[in-house]
């Protein structure tokens, strides 16, 4: 028996996420030098990465 084309893992995300986690956040806010390094609430909005 075969399996359904659904169930098959792939090795990485294959489409865009649409929300970052915080580290990548964080990650792209200090590449920009848009945020402190002692901040950690109220982080402004970013685009995520593809």
């Amino acid at each position: 028996m075969s399996q359904h084309p659904s169930l098959k893992i792939g090795g990485k995300i294959k489409k865009k996420r649409n929300v970052m986690k915080r580290y990548e956040r964080l990650d792209v806010l200090r590449r920009e030098n848009r945020v402190a390094e002692d901040k950690v609430f109220a982080l402004p909005k970013t685009k995520p990465v593809e």
